[in-house]
């Protein structure tokens, strides 16, 4: 079951983060990948080589190369040894941070692995979902990247928004029993079906979740149960789906395209069920709450992240003071500094002639800090220029005046982050399934006659 935090079940959340700990912008074999992600994951190659392919095939997170199957004629990945994968840039992006990652030990206890990966936008609803657990099943629909990101910034605004299912194998869906992909709904999907002659009907997408094959099959079942006359199927699947169907003489192309929607699986009913894993327990939600609180926690990390930078830089502002009056007032030349007995006795001198200016500096100094002043060697100090200092310092106070706006501005800031990813990489996501009202088909009507 898939985790309301970051979107993603256990065996795939091991395998991000084994990818992470390989990543050096170059492709790794798919075995390499399965062996790593066995540290963490105690089920077995199998289980983990499947998913790392299912992972690959949503084109979201993995880029890919070599044979990594088709997802339009059903055709298996070609073995792990074969196929390589590296992250994606937007993986990069938006999946990782060690500094707002919690940990936990991993099953065996020699490495740490992450409770949940800090995702930074809605990957549930992009990738969807399917998987089942003890007394519980959960079924989460693929949504649009560039339409995720313009619901995640009218929620932000306070405005009303709506989400509906895109699927990679395109097709056109009824949305009127949706119900926002809460159990219950029902969405009916069909496949794209185009008149090529008066004697050829061409189907052009799939409904989701089948295959080029499994639709042939379908008609051809349907064909021997005598609903619809057909004089031959011809599947010419490849990169795009096109599978011809040829009618036999004499009979209506209207009719048999009808025929095709009310007795194969041209036209199938799905029934969302938006069950997630949230505080450790299953939660049957709707899409719209997803988009909420994944949102919620895409300005909660953000904020984080920029809280933690702004500590990192007053910390270096501190220091960067620090060092300077340490070696403007040549406090190192001192002659109490060079005759002391021991380290004690030279910390407590230099803490007494920093003291005049300790109401500057943004927390106490401590004995640690004295200890790293000391260690600043002397090429440093020979070539120390106080003007390039003080431009260090004023570039630092620069940057946390732009975190504090943010800071105080975090909504407008989420706004600007969904913004950027959608131009960034909304191109790569046009969406492929069309939304219709489609008009019910009486079975009675349309069935073939002989």
């Amino acid at each position: 079951m898939p985790s309301i935090e970051d979107g993603l079940k256990p065996v795939q959340r091991r395998i991000l983060h084994s990818m992470k700990r390989m990543d050096d912008g170059r492709y790794n074999k798919v075995a390499n990948i399965v062996g790593h992600t066995m540290q963490f994951h105690p089920h077995g190659d199998a289980s983990i080589g499947d998913a790392l392919v299912q992972l690959g095939q949503k084109n979201l997170l993995i880029d890919t190369q070599g044979n990594w199957g088709n997802i339009l004629t059903g055709d298996r990945a070609a073995a792990p040894r074969y196929i390589e994968a590296r992250l994606s840039k937007f993986a990069l992006d938006t999946v990782f941070n060690p500094k707002t990652t919690n940990w936990q030990m991993s099953y065996d206890g020699r490495n740490k692995e992450p409770i949940a990966l800090p995702v930074k936008f809605p990957l549930l609803l992009a990738q969807g979902a399917e998987g089942i657990a003890v007394g519980l099943s959960s079924k989460i629909l693929p949504h649009n990247f560039c339409e995720i990101c313009e619901a995640a910034i009218a929620y932000l605004k306070g405005e009303p928004f709506t989400l509906y299912p895109d699927f990679p194998t395109g097709g056109s869906i009824d949305v009127s029993r949706y119900n926002d992909g809460q159990r219950g709904g029902v969405l009916k999907v069909r496949a794209k079906i185009e008149k090529l002659d008066n004697k050829t009907l061409v189907i052009r997408d799939l409904p989701f979740g089948k295959t080029a094959d499994t639709l042939k099959e379908s008609i051809l079942k349907a064909v021997e149960k005598g609903k619809i006359k057909v004089k031959k199927v011809d599947d010419m699947t490849s990169a795009e789906v096109e599978i011809q169907v040829h009618l036999a003489p004499g009979v209506s192309s209207d009719k048999t395209l009808d025929a095709l929607y009310a007795f194969s699986d041209c036209e199938i009913n799905i029934s969302p069920n938006c069950c997630v894993i949230e505080d450790n327990k299953p939660q049957f939600l709707t899409v719209s709450d997803v988009l909420r609180h994944s949102t919620d926690c895409t300005m909660g990390l953000l904020r984080k992240e920029l809280q933690i930078r702004r500590g990192e830089l007053m910390e270096q502002l501190f220091f960067s003071s620090l060092e300077k009056i340490f070696i403007e007032e040549r406090i190192y030349k001192d002659k109490e500094f060079e005759q002391s007995k021991d380290m004690d006795a030279a910390c407590a001198h230099i803490d007494e002639r920093l003291t005049p200016y300790y109401p500057k500096f943004i927390r106490e100094v401590t004995k640690e800090d004295i200890l790293k002043l000391m260690e600043i060697k002397m090429g440093r100090i020979l070539k120390f220029n106080s003007d390039k200092a003080d431009e260090l310092i004023a570039r630092m106070k620069e940057e946390v005046a732009e975190i504090d706006n943010h800071l105080a501005h975090i909504v407008d800031y989420t706004v600007n982050w969904y913004q950027m990813l959608k131009n960034k990489y909304g191109k790569n996501f046009p969406r492929r399934t069309e939304l219709r009202n489609f008009d019910t088909i009486e079975a009675a009507k349309v069935v073939a006659v002989s």
